[in-house]
């Protein structure tokens, strides 16, 4: 199955690539506020960790194995923490110190999610920064070193209010402490079709990097990567964020203690904001046109229709034919959407254009959707405002140069 990100160019890659891993990150200030009104505060801070504890790790080693820098080591796990979408790059700016292979340190220069709660008050600080941070560290380092520990040197809430930099960690492997223990999520979430989805693999001659085996960089140059390894990239990317929302459901639906009505409403709420906003994103990034023919185009290259191994659909100019995938059979994001539930899809071409509406028709599994230019424009959904709310949302990503980080 040939990915729907290889008729981008090379430049086009370099410049979505960083754009998906911001919305994957995104995908929680779309959910989290839903299962706040829900289920309550303390509630929603277990969904996050159950959710990014039995995701991260399998995407994790998945990206490890792609770009070939699979190991036990300080270098192997700060890679995959670039490459992660919980720390897209310069949104959240994880700034690395390598003092040998077993020891090192990371500090934000800024934290674009502390940036989002801190206005909420010291409590939400506090769940996100320590409640949810310290499993979920452990549960990334688990990837590469069940005997990983990432502690925190100081983290906010910030005193004095302005410190920077936002936060500071140390990360040390050492045999002799515990194995961070296994999450039964996990296993389920393993059992899916995304986790086991095979992707193209990357075509070594082609011309540039075709792997991460080299040197940590302080940056990643996305555009240093060959136009093959970045479409595997891309697609890799998409699969985190399915992973993520497998999680999210099944602590969702736990909670929801058999009122599948509230769990898909839950779910259906964070598909149609991360929705609009990864739309907004894609569209403004690709510089693609604001007609029907450029809402198809987000639709082709949005994260709900990747990677094309686990979604099925067919593209042309005047219209998208989705039908029965992998996703649907994981209760994927495309699972939430049909011809009588089409407010995602509105969502998206909406982003594009206000005036556009997506006109869809067929069965559940099996439909098209043709966009049309109306007169009257469309009134932003509540949903897209809330995941708004972040910073994330109109981030803008400057040019960095790239430098191998060596051994302090």
């Amino acid at each position: 199955m040939t990915s729907r990100y290889a008729a981008l160019s090379r430049e086009e890659l370099a410049t979505l690539v960083p754009e998906l891993l911001l919305i994957g990150q995104l995908i929680d200030r779309s959910g989290m506020a839903w299962c706040i009104s829900s289920f309550g505060r303390e509630e929603m801070l277990q969904i996050a960790i159950e959710e990014w504890a039995a995701a991260s790790p399998l995407y994790t080693r998945r990206m490890q194995k792609a770009l070939k820098y699979e190991g036990v080591d300080i270098f192997t796990l700060f890679k995959g923490l670039q490459l992660d979408i919980g720390a897209p790059p310069q949104f959240m700016d994880f700034r690395y110190i390598v003092h040998d292979r077993w020891h090192g340190e990371f500090y934000l220069d800024h934290c674009g999610a502390l940036l989002d709660v801190e206005p909420m008050g010291e409590d939400y600080v506090r769940g996100m920064c320590h409640d949810i941070e310290d499993p979920t560290f452990d549960a990334t380092a688990l990837a590469t070193n069940r005997r990983a520990q990432v502690r925190p040197i100081h983290r906010p809430p910030r005193i004095p209010s302005d410190r920077h930099p936002h936060c500071r960690w140390t990360v040390i492997i050492d045999e002799s402490y515990p194995e961070v223990p296994f999450i039964p999520e996990m296993d389920i979430v393993a059992a899916t079709h995304a986790h086991a989805c095979e992707l193209a693999p990357i075509d070594p001659n082609d011309e540039g990097m075709s792997d991460y085996s080299g040197d940590l960089l302080a940056d990643v140059d996305f555009g240093a990567f060959s136009h093959s390894a970045l479409v595997r990239i891309a697609d890799e990317v998409c699969l985190q964020m399915h992973l993520l929302v497998k999680a999210f459901t099944i602590a969702v639906e736990k909670r929801a203690a058999g009122d599948a009505a509230l769990a898909r409403s839950i779910r259906t709420k964070q598909l149609i904001g991360i929705a609009g906003v990864a739309a907004a994103r894609i569209h403004k990034a690709l510089k693609l046109s604001s007609d029907a023919r450029g809402a198809l185009r987000v639709l082709e290259l949005h994260p709900l229709l990747n990677p094309a191994a686990y979604v099925s659909a067919d593209v042309n100019p005047e219209f998208v034919h989705v039908r029965r995938s992998p996703a649907h059979e994981d209760g994927a994001w495309i699972s939430l959407i049909s011809p009588v539930a089409d407010v995602p899809v509105q969502a998206i071409v909406a982003a594009v254009d206000p005036h556009l509406r997506a006109e869809l028709s067929g069965t559940e599994t099996d439909w098209t959707v043709r966009v049309i230019k109306t007169d009257t424009p469309a009134k932003k959904l509540s949903e897209v405002e809330v995941c708004e709310f972040s910073h994330g949302a109109s981030w803008v990503f400057e040019e960095r140069k790239s430098l191998p980080l060596t051994v302090v």
